[in-house]
């Protein structure tokens, strides 16, 4: 019996002593990441202090070839911390002082029938297989992004549409390039004459298919074309998302 209770005082101050040692390894990785907190705090302060540090900065650019359409040069930058590096960038050699390009997202209305968003199937050579885009097109000298973007869009789908939003310049791949956009919003009355039978007007090196996709299918048609194929541009496949979310949201607020 004496042995036993004997046994048994010694498991539990060994018991015991565990527990203090965890409590006390607890405490110590605590204090360590309160200080490591503390550390990061008072770097991020400096760096928000330093604007000079804090902001990465263009040095030059420097052409390394140029084509007939794109060039590509090397940027020389200098990263946060203040060291020079280097970027390879392609540009237009089209490129203007304003905008490079306009985007248009137009949906077609039409009495009694759905909504549909008019997007343009074309062979894209970089990507070698064909894709399904919003039409667009390059800005011409002294021309409005508003003005280009319902040229475009008569061009290329034979619609006459009503401008109904401009964006500011947005960008497009800046990891690659810096090539700039204006996205349009319009809108197509497809019960006019003009628009009943649309006529586009193609460039002799265009060969552009006019799609009207129904804006309640828009995502899983989108999905359709995928499966054969057709990779379809970010911008178009983000704007499928948005409807679809803003359908859920509607529905779980009715």
């Amino acid at each position: 019996m004496i042995v036993y209770q004997q046994h048994v005082s010694i498991s539990v101050a060994h018991i015991l002593k565990q527990i203090r040692v965890k409590i006390l390894n607890s405490h110590l990785k605590s204090s360590t990441k309160v200080r490591n907190i503390s550390v990061s705090a008072v770097v991020r302060k400096k760096m928000t202090d330093n604007n000079e540090i804090r902001q990465s900065r263009f040095v030059k650019e420097e052409e390394i070839s140029r084509g007939k359409w794109l060039s590509l040069s090397q940027i020389t930058y200098t990263d946060p911390t203040g060291k020079e590096r280097t970027w390879e960038a392609v540009s237009r050699t089209t490129s203007q002082t304003g905008s490079d390009a306009v985007c248009v997202i137009a949906i077609l209305k039409r009495m009694l029938k759905y909504d549909c968003l008019v997007l343009v199937k074309q062979y894209r050579p970089p990507m070698k297989c064909y894709t399904l885009e919003f039409p667009a097109g390059l800005i011409d000298p002294d021309e409005t992004a508003a003005t280009c973007g319902l040229r475009e869009l008569k061009e290329e789908t034979g619609y006459i549409g009503t401008l109904k939003h401009e964006s500011p310049v947005t960008c497009l791949d800046p990891g690659i390039g810096g090539t700039t956009c204006h996205l349009i919003t319009a809108e197509i009355d497809g019960d006019i004459d003009s628009n009943i039978h649309p006529k586009n007007k193609l460039e002799e090196s265009e060969f552009i298919e006019v799609l009207c996709i129904p804006t309640d299918e828009l995502l899983n048609k989108l999905n359709d074309f995928t499966k054969q194929g057709v990779v379809v541009n970010t911008m178009v496949y983000s704007y499928a998302i948005a409807m679809e979310q803003s359908k859920k949201t509607k529905n779980k607020s009715l």
